[in-house]
């Protein structure tokens, strides 16, 4: 019954995924915020709301675009239910935004396929992934989706190869400026910047155990089958659905050495997930089984709420 209900693409399956991001999102915060409520911090959590309704939005626009998935709702639903069975995932503010800003530059990449606008799109997802480094020094490693993508899409161009450059030049420039500026000291800012991790102790716990325990197993089973039909795509296809896996791959690096585990860091893997998992749903042949696997994400998600 669910998988049918999200079976064709309709506005109404981004209305009841929103409305579900908000219920996690409200249950994470009240358990999680310590403050005094006031205007401040109801404005702050309302934009940070937004940012994942953005992510959310930008998933489903890309994919959609892109043929991604077929003509069904099964991403954005992916991406509600991994979310809500790691509620973690929107407790770290730096971590949410930059992630929203490696997804718009996940989708200038993808679009590359198209042939047009490339230095203009090259130019963009440098400077998208150069504005999450700000934040979050480990989302660097998307850097290496954009040299991806000039393989993959065949760009041999060394005018193109050298747009990324001015686009992480061009952030390197602004924030400097803007830290002058306003004389901002650099070294409280660098300080700990580039610190990684492979204590896994913080992750410790029954939720976060359980949450990624299914986030892999899902995952894993689900990117066999992605990558069987990869092959089966159409040429100019194949690269796009290659990005996503590589991002996949970049996003588990980054769990692995992010220096403050606290289960914030698989925000990156959410994206790429919904999109392999939403490939996999479609070849089911048993609808039961289709259904069993949504069922088990909507009952550990409560279940992960009530912990």
């Amino acid at each position: 019954m669910i998988s049918s209900f999200f079976s064709k693409a309709k506005p109404i399956h981004l209305l009841v995924v929103s409305a579900m991001l908000l219920v996690v999102f409200v249950s994470a915060k009240i358990s999680s915020i310590t403050e005094v409520f006031s205007l401040e911090l109801f404005f702050k959590q309302a934009f940070l709301f937004g940012v994942c309704l953005a992510s959310l939005f930008v998933l489903d626009f890309f994919v959609s675009k892109n043929n991604l998935t077929k003509k069904n709702s099964y991403k954005i639903l992916m991406f509600g239910l991994f979310v809500a069975i790691l509620p973690e995932t929107l407790l770290n503010s730096k971590l949410l935004i930059a992630n929203l800003f490696v997804l718009l530059a996940l989708r200038r990449l993808i679009s590359l396929r198209s042939g047009k606008e490339i230095k203009k799109k090259l130019f963009d997802a440098a400077f998208w992934i150069s504005l999450a480094t700000l934040l979050f020094f480990w989302a660097s490693l998307f850097y290496i989706l954009i040299l991806m993508a000039l393989l993959l899409y065949a760009i041999i161009d060394i005018k193109n190869w050298i747009v990324p450059i001015l686009g992480i030049l061009c952030i390197v420039v602004i924030a400097a400026s803007y830290m002058i500026a306003f004389d901002i000291d650099f070294q409280p800012y660098l300080h700990n910047f580039f610190d990684m991790s492979f204590d896994f102790t913080p992750l410790n716990s029954k939720r976060i155990i359980i949450a990624a325990t299914l986030l892999l197993s899902y995952g894993t089973w689900a990117s066999f089958y992605y990558l069987k039909n990869i092959k089966h795509q159409l040429k100019r296809y194949r690269p796009s659905f290659i990005i996503v896996i590589i991002s996949s791959l970049i996003a588990l690096v980054i769990i692995l050495v992010s220096p403050n585990k606290n289960g914030s860091e698989f925000i990156f893997l959410i994206a790429p997930l919904a999109i392999i998992m939403s490939n996999y749903l479609e070849i089911i042949p048993e609808k039961w089984f289709k259904e069993s696997l949504i069922i088990v994400l909507i009952l550990v998600s409560i279940l992960n709420l009530l912990l």
